[in-house]
This record gives structure tokens, sequence and C-alpha cells, in this order.
């Protein structure tokens, strides 16, 4: 059983998987798979990268969380292409491109190859360059044809994090007025992600430690020219991890308005802004724990962002 799914279904679905026609390993990231210690080869490998088969009859799931996407709240969101399948030895699986979740929102699940190879590649060059990231273990490609722009071909690629947990699992919750579950999800990654904070303070040393840590990744981002193009506060990792590559770029050029999102009409997500919104998506964080903390406390947390 998923860690995550201990906490209780106001926090997740639980799903089936919608395997691609005529599946074929493109790649495993072999020096991740070393490093976690996965003892899945050849076929059994493709079946469970794809999700034909359960990995470690575990239920896949999908988690509901909500976001501020371009500066705007939206109170529901989810897992809409991809889904956490099974975990081992601290790394959690999640498949993306795996099929429709109840978080899909109208939306086939799917992930075209074409984007998946980017995704793949780039949180690679990312673990090579020490910017904290998610990472991708395996990409597999299909016959499935996915309807875009044009018609392509669909592919799922294995991501891995010891947490997938974002920024929006706890504005969801905030926003709905259940303190509850808001103390429930931060005892939950504290537990297991943070166990230095303890005490009294304990949620305020959480928010303390993702900020730095988030400040690290972002100072990280601009040291390399990554720019992220979506950096809504349901992408922002709670471990301070680069997550969800959709519409990002590298400067190839030094251009501090770079903007690699073509749906970024505002240029919310320029490259210069970035620090900005890391900052900006922190607060939004920090108000999501206002049960747990007092305004001052997250004043003060939020301070020692820029410095770092």
């Amino acid at each position: 059983m998923l860690d995550f799914a201990t906490l209780g279904e106001e926090f997740f679905k639980p799903i089936e998987t919608q395997p691609l026609k005529d599946t074929f390993l493109i790649h495993k990231n072999q020096s991740l798979y070393n490093k976690i210690g996965l003892d899945l080869e050849g076929n059994a490998l493709l079946k469970v990268a794809s999700g034909e088969q359960k990995f470690q009859d575990t239920q896949p799931i999908a988690s509901i969380y909500a976001g501020h996407q371009f500066g705007y709240f939206t109170p529901q969101l989810g897992d809409g292409r991809s889904c956490l399948i099974g975990q081992t030895n601290g790394y959690e699986f999640s498949l993306k491109g795996a099929g429709q979740t109840p978080y899909s929102r109208g939306a086939d699940g799917r992930a075209v190859l074409r984007s998946s190879i980017r995704e793949y590649l780039c949180s690679i060059a990312m673990r090579g360059l020490n910017i904290a990231t998610t990472e991708a273990l395996t990409l597999v490609g299909s016959e499935t044809e996915v309807y875009r722009e044009n018609i392509e071909t669909g592919a799922i690629v294995m991501r891995t994090a010891p947490s997938h947990i974002r920024f929006g699992h706890f504005e969801l919750f905030a926003s709905r007025g259940q303190k509850d579950a808001v103390k429930k999800l931060a005892d939950f990654v504290i537990e297991r992600h943070y166990p230095e904070c303890q005490g009294n303070d304990k949620y305020v040393d959480f928010l303390a430690i993702v900020v730095k840590r988030t400040a690290k990744m972002i100072a990280g981002w601009q040291a390399q020219g990554f720019a992220h193009g979506v950096m809504n506060t349901d992408n922002m990792s709670i471990l301070g991890l680069t997550i969800d590559y959709g519409p990002f770029g590298f400067l190839e050029t030094y251009d501090p308005h770079f903007i690699c999102n073509h749906s970024d009409h505002e240029g919310r997500y320029a490259f210069d802004q970035q620090p900005g919104i890391g900052l900006w998506n922190l607060s939004r964080l920090a108000d999501a724990l206002s049960s747990l903390i007092t305004g001052k406390q997250a004043k003060t947390a939020l301070a020692d962002y820029q410095p770092t």
C-alpha cells in the first residue's frame, strides 16, 4: 500500500490505468534504477512502466489538490493524467500518460512521445546540473494515436520522487476550511520527510525548510538559465523539487524576459520573474498553513527566502 493512501480517501481516488497499444520500452535510466534498487527486468518492467500490470499489487491512485494558476485560485485540480502506482526504498512511482482519472476535467489523460522525451531528458539533465528534481525512470512508447494539434503517438513516463505532494494539496483543504486535514497532511509530510522538525514549533520549522529548499532550487534554475514556464502552486513540490516539466526551456543567450510558455501572454512566468513567483507561491503555502502557524511566524520564515 502507498504511504500516501494511508491519509484516507478524502485525499485521493483509486483508479485503474488504461494501457496503451503495442507498448515498447524506449529507455531505462540505469543509474536511477540502480540507486533505487528496483528488482524488475525485461517484460516485467515494461508491464509496470506501461500500466499493464500493478506494481507489487498496489492499487493506483490519483490525488486531489487545488492551486493558483497564473495568479488565480482554482478550487479543485488533481492528478489529471498521472497516478501513483507504488513505492519502494523511499521512492514513489508515478505514471504520466496512463489514461483518465476523476480529475482529468474532460482531457484524455494521455501524454505524447514528443513531450515525454523532453521531460525524460530534462529531468535527467537537471540531476546532472545538481538542481533538485523529480526523476524519470523509464520512457515507454506505443502505437496508440493521441490527438493534439496533430495526431501523435502516446507515451508514458514513469517518474520517481520521495513524495509528489504539492503546495496545492495544502491549499485544497485550507480553502475548504478543513483544518484537521491540513494538520494531518502536514504531520504526514513532517514525519516522513522532515523528521528534524519536532517540538512545539514543528510547523514553523517545516515552512522554514520548505522556503529554503525552494529558494535553492530556483537559484539553481536561474544559474543554469532554466525557465519552468508554469509555476502554478499546484506545480510546486513540498520537497523543493523541480516537478511538472511542461513548456520548459533553457536560455540559449541571456534574455531576462524569456518566456517559454506560449500561453503565458502576460509574461507572469518569464525567466526574470521566477524568483519573485517562488516567494509568491511560498506565501500561498503559508496562507494554507495559517491554522497551524501565526502570521508573524510565517513572515519570519518567508524572510529567509531572498537571502537564501
